[in-house]
């Protein structure tokens, strides 16, 4: 990994750089994500993050924390045991120099003897599962990192509507993916470029395959533009 989006997010907390980052899909033309976006206030935020916020109980994990700004409110304002933790080095070293106390530089995936009372996903916090297939066994894995009573938090969207819909309102999907939420992902920063495997999951999608980890699934809030916030909680 290049780490570039952990590097715009460093050089910007420390003044280096504020150049902002490019996006763009398989199914989507380049788009530019403002770096000061990253570094958003509560106020600032989404219905949906201050929702997810404001469910957090207990030992909370901010999974793909990024630039540390939930962990941030979590630690200052609501006085929580919150612990930032991203595959990105860069994104910890950010959340390290804006004062997040806790933080682990690591793959949620291969995380072991820890747990928490609550995963903390936003930010389509269903994209770090990157295939479709690999879902329910990643869920798996994230349900060994819950203590007993614990939940897991976590927002999405539902991309059906980017694609075309024919006359009787069904839509044209490409079958090259196993599910249309599956994308790849292209991140440019300063000339360079770096593409993952990003999902995208409807909600009904979600709760199925939550339901065949051993999770129930509750949908706690939906957004204005196709979005949502679950709650996973073992069943």
């Amino acid at each position: 990994m290049k780490d570039l989006f952990g590097k715009a997010l460093f050089n910007y907390v420390t003044g280096v750089s504020k150049e902002d980052l490019l996006t763009e899909t398989s199914i989507s033309e380049q788009d530019t994500l403002p770096i000061s976006y990253l570094f958003r206030s509560y106020d600032q935020m989404p219905p949906i993050e201050r929702k997810a916020l404001a469910l957090c109980k207990g030992t909370i994990l901010d999974v793909g924390a990024g630039s540390g700004s939930h962990s941030i409110y979590l630690q200052e304002v609501r006085k929580m045991d919150v612990t930032a933790l991203d595959i990105s080095k860069g994104g910890i070293q950010c959340c390290q120099k804006r004062g997040v106390l806790s933080t682990i530089h690591a793959d949620v995936f291969e995380l072991e003897s820890v747990s928490f009372d609550t995963l903390l996903m936003l930010m389509n916090g269903s994209g770090i599962f990157g295939r479709y297939q690999d879902v329910t066994k990643k869920l798996e894995r994230l349900k060994s990192l819950l203590k007993p009573g614990g939940q897991i938090l976590i927002d999405s969207s539902d991309i059906i509507y980017m694609f075309d819909q024919d006359q009787d309102g069904g839509h044209w999907v490409s079958t090259e993916n196993e599910y249309y939420g599956e994308v790849e992902y292209t991140l440019t920063y300063q000339g360079e470029s770096e593409t993952t495997s990003w999902l995208y999951l409807d909600f009904n999608i979600l709760s199925r395959l939550s339901e065949a980890a051993g999770f129930q699934c509750d949908l706690i809030l939906e957004g204005d533009h196709f979005d949502y916030l679950a709650r996973l909680s073992l069943s």
